[in-house]
């Protein structure tokens, strides 16, 4: 079905019940020669590209829920390429050109939003970090400028510049950074890559990952078991769980991140603003209502809702920023299970098992890396060499201690990245 203005009229006026399905709900084949664990956003770009770039079509993404149903649909939206260590830079960068051209790419509406990100400062000692950062962003071809007090005030006049314990020194702005429509990301892949031959296959939970001799030979599921000689786990908060069907413990720990929106409001806020103190962030949805979330419960989990004090903690820092926050109601909250690593930093690498490849780690930042994080992955497992970009991301660093990479500066504590 091919997408108008007139198609959403007549839909409309006939209660939106001619729409044809977007892709196929088939049945799982006994046997794939690639498997791809988790029908999120970084499942379905990776088997968009490897139908698109590599011409393998025989492949079937298994998802336990239904498509968009996961962390790719609860999240805050934000897209940005703003990291200051080498490794972590090109990948964002690159992840960045990709969202750039992905709306023309899957000839689908991602609502992708280049509307700028501030992120505040609000001390000497944070100016000086937020420069070099931004030095480094220029470096590797990204776009940053340093807003003093005056210049953060001419993008953001509703902020409370005179707070006592947090007043605003000025901003690092990041242009391009900005935000896209979570779902319609998963959907736009979806489409893709169930175009190009692709089975997506719904309401089909892995239940073990079977191995012979050392290599993998398929997995077991709720539907039954299904062959394949590759097997690509990315499922997010639950990459330990899965992973351990396979004997393996990962170094990841999973937390719940909560966010919330508001009531819908006319335009205020046209920027994506990132509180330097309190990890509080907000931006404002084509809709109106106001997204924003903050920290980590700080508390391992696997449940999809979060806890009243950090709601509390969250609504502080919002109140603190900008005052004026406090008149709009709050509709919903929900919540997405990060896999924290112990550096902050993702893992897309191969296993100590044959054709078993791991994508997870993926902290605070999935969202943003769901075009690279498909693109490094299909390459990975087409031809068993890591992307350029993404050489940095492996396995084993936390058994060596080389090449951590610790963005944050925080230590080897999940919880704290």
């Amino acid at each position: 079905m091919r997408y108008s203005a007139w198609q959403v009229f007549r839909q409309g006026l006939t209660g939106n019940r001619g729409w044809a399905p977007v892709w196929r709900d088939p049945d799982p084949s006994p046997e794939y020669d690639i498997i791809i664990i988790g029908g999120g956003g970084h499942g379905l770009a990776t088997a968009y590209y490897l139908a698109r770039k590599y011409g393998m079509k025989n492949i079937a993404v298994l998802e336990k829920g239904y498509i968009g149903g996961g962390n790719v649909g609860r999240n805050t939206t934000i897209v940005r390429a703003n990291y200051f260590l080498n490794g972590n830079s090109e990948f964002y960068s690159h992840s960045l050109k990709l969202w750039e051209g992905l709306e023309q790419e899957l000839n689908f509406n991602v609502m992708h939003s280049q509307r700028g990100l501030i992120n505040l400062f609000h001390s000497d000692g944070q100016r000086d970090a937020f420069a070099r950062r931004g030095n480094a962003m220029i470096n590797q071809g990204d776009d940053a400028v340093l807003l003093d007090r005056e210049g953060v005030r001419r993008y953001l006049p509703y902020l409370d510049f005179e707070q006592g314990r947090f007043p605003v020194y000025g901003g690092l702005l990041h242009p391009r950074g900005g935000t896209a429509r979570h779902d319609a990301v998963a959907w736009g892949y979806a489409r893709g890559a169930d175009a190009r031959g692709v089975d997506l296959i719904q309401n089909c939970e892995v239940t073990g990952i079977d191995i012979r001799g050392g290599a993998v030979v398929g997995v077991q599921t709720s539907r039954g078991p299904i062959a394949a000689r590759k097997v690509g786990i990315v499922v997010a908060g639950r990459s330990g769980q899965v992973a351990a069907m396979a004997g393996m413990r990962l170094p990841v720990e999973s937390h719940v991140l909560q966010a919330f929106v508001t009531e819908g409001l006319k335009p205020v806020i046209d920027h994506v603003v990132s509180f330097g103190m309190g990890h509080f962030y907000i931006s404002q949805s084509d809709k109106g209502g106001l997204v924003f979330g903050g920290d980590l419960d700080f508390y391992a989990s696997y449940a999809q809702r979060g806890n009243l004090p950090m709601k509390e903690h969250v609504m502080e820092a919002a109140m603190t920023l900008m005052p004026m926050i406090g008149k709009a109601k709050v509709l919903r909250s929900w919540g997405g299970i990060m896999d924290m690593t112990p550096d902050g930093s993702p893992i897309i690498d191969k296993t100590g098992i044959e054709g078993l490849f791991i994508d997870c780690g993926w902290c605070y930042g999935g969202f943003k890396a769901v075009p690279a994080s498909g693109d490094c992955f299909a390459h990975l497992i087409a031809t068993g060499q890591p992307h350029e970009v993404a050489q940095a991301f492996r396995l084993d660093r936390f058994r060596s201690g080389r090449g951590l990479l610790d963005e944050e500066g925080t230590g080897a504590q999940h919880n704290l990245h």
